[in-house]
């Protein structure tokens, strides 16, 4: 039986910035395979514009790995070159492929400043002026002065960029678009036009911006031999654009490269659009259904649980969803915080985890805490995560059918699962395990329910769980096996 996919975001906003994050993710690559991850998205790994302070979004040199000292110092965050480059080789050893983020809205941290004519933007409606075309000074100029044109002797100015947030000039901050230039069409059309994101905007128009970065998506590529790709903000870069990247690197390196891009919007139709728009080159990450459990967790079980799924990707496109419950963004004291609150948890993650639709993604945050915000780990996590290992197979059977308890069965070919939630007080959902399970022992693998269920001749029985929680009924021994994984797995 085939291992189905199951990813992890392999860091959160808050890491300490003491370059151990690559020994770490190397070290930790066996466990990871015993919990039945099969990729791993690792945090963009070049130099930003704050050096090791840097998560990895604000990007200043691509090209820089942790290898040249550069924004104070030789290490990025997570460490150094060769400890990324092992931590790739040390996940793929133990069957676990690696995800890389990428991030190609923007530049920051300039070398160099210029003058150079520009307008300003409205906020609200960026294909409105709001100034005439006057001199500024833009940071603008990449000369990468440590690198010293290792890789790449390409050095990006004005012309590379449609336009920055602050004049140095006069010390005022806005959105400026530079004389000559046009804000990318096949955007997201909130604020008029949502090309322009932070820092010094990429020019996807100029050939001479596409020619580098498809030379460093080469480069990039064949130096780390990662499988597939995380994309970074891509309702702020033209939708054809990585029709066109993908494309080409899946050609260059005969590989299939499979991406998930981040479009943050909880909109099904604009999700569905940009799909079509970009060729389906890729997957997008389920917003809706992250908003959907947010909802759920702050309802204070007032929310119909038979709408759970409607409206999303899971729920429409299936194939084409990343799944997931929490990120980097969402996590508390972020710009796009949407945290599912801890008891909601199970639930949320009982539904990415143990259903068919979707890739899930689970977040380094849950799985191993956060503790910068003294929230700990999602306790129920490693067992959900070894339910979907050896129960979440074959034909799923819904019963979505109650506005409070919800349930689902799935039925492989020797073994069953039934999965009830509720958001609630306690209660049962009568549903069929089949008749292939007749007189099997059934237990909840979360421990919540202490009864022994033993499926009755025609398959069909009463799942109990209680208020605001989800059961997983599994067969007895199979939960017995998934603890000793997981009581062995506590020595590591």
């Amino acid at each position: 039986m085939e291992q189905q996919e199951t990813l992890l975001q392999y860091f959160e906003w808050y890491l300490p910035a003491g370059g151990g994050h690559w020994r770490r993710a190397a070290a930790d690559a066996p466990h990871l395979a015993a919990l039945g991850f099969t990729g791993v998205w690792l945090p963009p790994a070049y130099k930003g514009h704050q050096g090791q302070a840097d998560v990895g979004y604000g990007v200043y040199d691509l090209y820089d790995l942790g290898e040249f000292d550069q924004k104070g110092g030789v290490p990025t965050k997570y460490g150094l070159r060769e400890e990324y480059l092992d931590a790739i080789r040390a996940l793929q050893a133990n069957g676990v492929r690696v995800y890389a983020d990428i991030v190609l809205n923007h530049r920051m941290g300039a070398d160099e400043a210029e003058e150079v004519c520009a307008r300003k933007s409205a906020g609200n409606d960026r294909n409105r002026d709001v100034s005439s075309a006057a001199p500024i000074t833009a940071w603008t100029r990449f000369t990468f002065p440590g690198r010293r044109g290792k890789y790449s002797d390409f050095q990006w100015d004005w012309t590379c960029f449609d336009g920055v947030d602050w004049d140095d000039k006069h010390d005022v901050p806005a959105v400026y678009q530079f004389e000559g230039k046009d804000w990318d069409d096949q955007v997201d059309g909130e604020n008029g036009n949502y090309d322009y994101l932070m820092g010094a905007d990429l020019d996807m128009s100029a050939p001479k911006v596409i020619e580098e970065l498809d030379r460093w998506g080469r480069w990039y590529l064949e130096t780390t031999g990662v499988d597939g790709f995380r994309l970074d903000a891509v309702k702020h870069i033209r939708a054809t654009y990585f029709t066109h990247w993908l494309q080409m690197l899946r050609q260059a390196s005969g590989r299939p490269l499979p991406a998930m891009g981040e479009y943050w919007k909880d909109d099904l139709g604009t999700l569905t659009y940009y799909l079509d728009q970009c060729g389906q080159v890729m997957r997008l990450f389920d917003v809706p259904l992250h908003f959907q459990f947010h909802r759920l967790s702050g309802a204070g079980g007032s929310m119909d649980l038979r709408s759970l799924f409607q409206g999303t990707l899971a729920g429409t496109r299936p194939h084409q969803a990343v799944t997931f419950v929490d990120n980097h963004d969402t996590q508390p004291g972020q710009a796009l915080q949407s945290w599912v609150s801890g008891w909601c948890k199970p639930l949320a993650y009982a539904c990415i985890l143990l259903r068919q639709e979707g890739i899930p993604c689970v977040f380094y945050g849950d799985l191993y805490g956060i503790p910068h915000d003294s929230i700990p780990p999602v306790e129920a996590l490693p067992k959900l995560l070894l339910a979907r290992k050896f129960c979440a197979h074959g034909t799923q059977t819904d019963y979505l059918d109650d506005p409070d308890i919800i349930g689902w069965v799935r039925q492989g070919e020797s073994s069953a699962m039934a999965v009830v939630l509720t958001d609630r007080s306690g209660g049962s959902k009568r549903m069929c395990a089949g008749a292939g399970m007749a007189g099997t022992v059934f237990v909840d693998l979360l421990g919540g329910q202490k009864e022994r269920i033993v499926i009755p001749e025609n398959g069909t029985v009463d799942f109990p769980v209680g208020g605001g929680s989800a059961a997983v009924w599994i067969p007895e021994n199979t939960a017995e096996t998934i603890h000793r994984i997981l009581n062995a797995e506590c020595a590591f």
